[in-house]
C-alpha cells in the first residue's frame, strides 16, 4: 500500500505544477523534436550513443582516410551508373581520380589503399554501351 499524502503538502509537487502550467501555455511546442517519435530504446545500451549521434549529425566519419576513400570510390561507381550524361560521368571520374592520385602520392593513414585511378575512356565506353549510345 502507498503512503498517504502528508498534511500540508499539495498533490502535485512544485516542479510538476510548473511543468503542467508550461505545457498548458504551449511553451513546449516550439522545442526541436516536438511531435517526433522517440528513438528506439530496444537496442543495447551504448555508452557513446551521444558522441555517435553528434558525429552522425555533423557528417563526421570514423573511418580511416584510406577506407573512406575506398568508400568514396564505390560511391563514385554507383554515381556513374546513375549518371544521365557523359559529361556527368567524366566529372565524377575526374573528381575521384584526382583524390586517388593524391592518395597514391602521399598514402593516407590506415589500411593499404588498394585503389588505382579509373580508366575514364573505358568507363565512358561501358556507360555508353549500357545505354545503347553511339
Amino acid at each position: 500500500m502507498t503512503e498517504r499524502k502528508p498534511p500540508g503538502v499539495s498533490f502535485e509537487s512544485f516542479i510538476d505544477r510548473q511543468i503542467r502550467e508550461a505545457s498548458e501555455r504551449g511553451e513546449f511546442r516550439s522545442l526541436p523534436g516536438f511531435g517526433k517519435p522517440l528513438a528506439d530504446d530496444s537496442a543495447p545500451y551504448d555508452e557513446l550513443w551521444w558522441i555517435k549521434g553528434k558525429m552522425h549529425s555533423e557528417g563526421a566519419s570514423v573511418l580511416p582516410p584510406s577506407l573512406a576513400l575506398r568508400k568514396e570510390a564505390e560511391d563514385a561507381e554507383k554515381a556513374v551508373a546513375a549518371a544521365v550524361s557523359e559529361r556527368q560521368v567524366r566529372r565524377i571520374l575526374d573528381e575521384i581520380n584526382t583524390k586517388i592520385a593524391e592518395a597514391l602520392l602521399r598514402p593516407p593513414a590506415g589500411p593499404p589503399l588498394n585503389l588505382k585511378p579509373f580508366d575514364v575512356e573505358a568507363t565512358v565506353a561501358h556507360w555508353r554501351a549500357e545505354r545503347n549510345l553511339p
